[in-house]
Formats: structure tokens, sequence, C-alpha cells
């Protein structure tokens, strides 16, 4: 799956389409025991209804595959609930439920039975959203364009959100009946997804039963209890941990060859493939061997190098691929010293350049027009 497919899956969630025909909902509290559930046909909803609830179903979709976005494989098969739940819309109840106390289960299973009454009165309750659709599949020539002789096929898929539900404070409320201000209880308002699930994967304008695309709001949790409580499934490791592992991995296995000049060719050269990749492929994905090429090209030593591929292996895997975006942010070059940060546009980096004068280790920046200092124009020097 790549993001032209789901910025198409994501363009059917305009309010105004009423696309996805029911909307299905479970709400339970802190620890998942069940306080309602409920039914919404899309019809029936008011616009501002409509649109909150669209809202809160691309946030499922939004972010970059391989960071918030991971497809997730079932390790045998499809999974069997999840498909009846789709291939009947919604609208077997028995299924409905079942998959909801699955759900509900990898709640519990991230948030187990609080310890105090303190906790408990300010916990969040959750409320688990679902909703159906269908589109046609258009089939594309060679020049792009859509062949209607051919396109005769359609994805059909449910998408789910958890969301936390926050009771908020109480407040003043102006009442135009008396023309004074009375006191508002606290209300339960529900918060933009944590967690959430497309199914089946969109891919290639066909359907792979056998595959979930999980989202997660913070690319450091991978919601490992969640995952396996309701699915049987098992985590990869979360975006923002890869690119820790991944920079410790360099710096320990490069040493003092982990210089300024190749990470300045790592980041060029990675940076530059994620540019140069089809909107409409894959998400670049990238092996030891793609990496130990450009720390090759980068004057590393092949003792480092083999180094490195040894402690890729006992890192992320033998034979793993990651996606290129964990491993370098292409639109950001940031370096960091005890006490200065200094940010540069990523195609300007080569400008960064480090130097020893008179013993003492210096990173030096050339001055290539105007200055300023929090928004105030000044000299590089004193002009006598």
């Amino acid at each position: 799956m790549n993001q032209h497919d789901l910025s198409e899956i994501k363009r059917r969630l305009n309010p105004d389409k009423r696309n996805p025909s029911l909307i299905c909902g479970c709400y339970v509290d802190s620890v998942g025991n069940p306080i309602t559930s409920f039914e919404l046909p899309v019809a029936t909803l008011y616009e501002q209804e409509n649109e909150n609830y669209m809202s809160i179903f691309r946030k499922v979709l939004s972010g970059q595959i391989g960071q918030t976005l991971t497809p997730l494989a079932f390790p045998a098969e499809s999974d069997d609930l999840l498909l009846r739940v789709r291939d009947t819309a919604l609208n077997d109840e028995e299924s409905l439920q079942a998959l909801f106390t699955r759900l509900t289960a990898g709640i519990r299973a991230e948030h187990p039975d609080l310890q105090s009454v303190e906790e408990a009165q300010t916990a969040d309750n959750w409320l688990i959203l679902l909703m159906h659709d269908h589109m046609d599949v258009r089939n594309r020539d060679g020049n792009r364009e859509i062949d209607y002789e051919n396109s005769d096929r359609s994805f059909r898929y449910i998408l789910c959100a958890v969301c936390p539900v926050k009771r908020d404070k109480s407040a003043l409320r102006y009442d135009p009946s008396d023309s004074i201000f009375h006191e508002r209880a606290p209300e339960w308002l529900a918060g933009a997804p944590v967690l959430g699930f497309l199914f089946p994967l969109y891919e290639d304008g066909a359907a792979d039963v056998n595959t979930i695309l999980f989202f997660s709001k913070d690319s450091r949790d991978a919601h490992e209890a969640f995952l396996k409580a309701a699915f049987n499934l098992e985590a990869v490791m979360p975006a923002a941990e890869q690119t820790e592992n991944f920079q410790m991995l360099l710096a320990q296995s490069l040493g003092t060859e982990c210089s300024l000049d190749v990470v300045q060719e790592m980041h060029e050269t990675v940076a530059g493939l994620i540019e140069e990749q089809d909107k409409n492929a894959e998400p670049l994905m990238l092996t030891k061997k793609d990496v130990a090429r450009v720390l090759t090209d980068g004057g590393v030593s092949p003792e480092r190098i083999e180094a490195f591929q040894e402690g890729f292996d006992a890192t992320f895997g033998a034979g793993a691929m990651i996606p290129a975006v964990n491993l370098v942010t292409p639109k950001q070059f940031k370096v960091d010293l005890p006490s200065v940060s200094i940010k540069v546009d990523p195609k300007q980096a080569d400008l960064l350049e480090t130097r020893v004068i008179d013993g003492r280790s210096y990173l030096l920046i050339p001055i290539d027009g105007d200055i300023s200092v929090n928004g105030q124009p000044v000299f590089a020097s004193s002009q006598k």
C-alpha cells in the first residue's frame, strides 16, 4: 500500500459525499466495562456530526506508512471475524459484538485495573468506532488514464478508531433564558484516535485479506498488548525506536568514523532516494547491504562496515528491511551541541565543516547572506 492509495480512501471520507454507509460504536469505561453501544446510518447525521465522525476516521489514515501506519500480516491466514464484519457491512449483530469484545479486551490489556479511587476518577473512558464503505476500483492504462471498460471491481473495507474520552472541567455557562451564567456540569468529550486499523489492506486495487493497516498516533508506541489481545498479532518495532536503535548502532559500530561527513553523506543519499521514489510506489525500504553501500561511499573502513552489518542483524534481525524514513528525516538536518542547536536546510548541509584550530575542534558555518538574531538584523562582526 502506498500514500496514493491512502489518499484515495481518505477522499471518500469527505462528509459532503457521505460515502460510508454505517457507523457503529461501543463506549466503555477506563478498564473496558461496556457502557453502551449504538449504530448510526451516515445519511441520518447532521452535517457537523458527520464532519466530526469523518475527521476521526481520516486521522486513522494519517501519517506515513512505516511510521504511524504499519501493515501487519496475520501469521497463518485471514481473520475470519474481520471478514464476517466486513462482508456483512456491520449489519450482523453477533459478529459486530464479537469484534467489539475483542477490541475491548485489547483496551483492558493496555489499561489494567486502576490502583486507587483517584486514578479511577481521572482515567479516560474509551470510544470504539467502526465504519463500513466500498469504493469502485478504477483501473488505469499506461498513461495513468482511467480504463472504464475494465474497471468493474470494488474494494470493501472497515475502518476502526479507538478514541480516549476525557472528562472536561466544570465551567460557567451563559443561559440566555435568564441572562445569567450558571454552572455547567463536566462532560465526557471524545478525543482524536490513539490507535485504529484499516481492514483489509488495499494493495494494487485489490484487497489483501491477510493484512491490516494498523495506526498508532504515537510512533513510539506499538501497542503490543492491544494487538496481542485483540488479534493475536505480534507488534513490530515502533518507528521512533527503529530510529533510536539505528543511530545507536551507527555510533557504536563506526566509533570515531561516525563523523559529520559520513552522516551528511548518508542523509543526502537516503533523502535523495526518498525524493526520487514514485508517489505511487511502495514505501522505500532499505536492507543492511543498502546502508553498508552508503557507508562505504562515505569512506567508512571495511572493518567498521562489517561491525555495522553484524550489529544490524542483532538489532533488527537477519534479512530485516527498514523504512528509509526511519533512518533519516529528509526535510531536517539538525546539529546538537551541549549548548547550541543548529538547524540547516538539508540541501545546504554540506556547508557545515569541522576543523581543528590550535588543537581545538570547531564547527564552521560560512556566512553567505544576511544574519539576524531573534529577528534582529546584525553584522557578522563590529564595523569600525
